[in-house]
């Protein structure tokens, strides 16, 4: 089991898409270790950014990336974590 959540966590994606998301749902996007499960990826964002997730959804994109939508407690604001890295 892996215990840096930089393992799984590979890079926060900044698209039109994921802006919207990070100001209208309170949701992150990120790339993600193919390898890893939604509850790897929710325990990497907690530990990583201090929050607490409430949901995850996956995809796997046609360039074979996977792909997180990850959806923050209503407590936790979202582009407060995207201003710390870097996306707003």
């Amino acid at each position: 089991m892996k215990s840096n959540p930089y393992d799984i966590l590979i890079r926060p994606l900044a698209t039109e898409k994921a802006l919207r998301l990070i100001e209208k749902e309170n949701k992150l996007t990120f790339y993600v270790a193919k390898w890893a499960n939604k509850h790897q990826i929710k325990r990497a964002v907690e530990e990583a950014f201090d929050v607490r997730v409430v949901k995850v959804n996956t995809l796997i994109t046609p360039r074979g990336l996977k792909k997180a939508y990850v959806k923050l407690a209503p407590e936790y604001s979202a582009s407060d974590i995207a201003t710390r890295l870097g996306i707003l």
